[in-house]
């Protein structure tokens, strides 16, 4: 199990730096005790071992994100960043507010329906194609079309001022 977490360390922390937009060691732990605690019951010799891990890695990034934990080291982060910057550049600005809005529309994404955000997350965060995703959830193709065609609906309703802004 150890050698398997090693192996795998690397695309974890990428999972968790695309996600929250930063490395998080307690997230990190975190996916390593879920991996530990549900292999032996939940992962499947059919799938792939690496897709199954970056799954658990999302998967907590966006419990994360429903927990509201984030909100208070947002904050101690903002400070600790605002300390560090010597001038309000718009690149340094532009930088915090992409971050803030990655986390909006994080946020979102994990209130959708499980299998609508199932699917987004299959093909926005591990990339799969619609027939992979097809035979990952056991659905047709059309059903995955029809369910990240309504996502990204409900997503572009819950986050149009966000286009807003720009």
């Amino acid at each position: 199990m150890n050698n398997v977490l090693k192996e795998y360390k690397a695309k974890i922390r990428a999972v968790i730096k695309k996600i929250t937009g930063s490395y998080d060691e307690d997230l990190e732990q975190e996916v390593y005790l879920k991996v530990f605690e549900n292999m032996p019951e939940k992962y499947k010799e059919e799938g792939k071992l690496g897709a199954w891990i970056r799954t658990v890695a999302a998967n907590v990034c966006f419990d994360y994100f429903k927990t509201g934990r984030y909100k208070s080291k947002t904050a101690e982060d903002s400070e600790v960043l605002m300390d560090d910057v010597p001038d309000s550049s718009p690149d340094q600005e532009e930088l915090l507010d992409r971050k803030q809005r990655q986390r909006v529309i994080l946020k979102e994404i994990s209130k959708l329906p499980p299998k609508m955000r199932r699917v987004v997350e299959l093909y926005e965060f591990e990339e799969l194609s619609y027939e992979d995703i097809a035979k990952k959830t056991g659905t047709s193709v059309g059903t995955v079309k029809s369910r990240l065609f309504n996502a990204r609906k409900i997503l572009e309703d819950k986050l149009s001022y966000l286009m807003e802004k720009q």
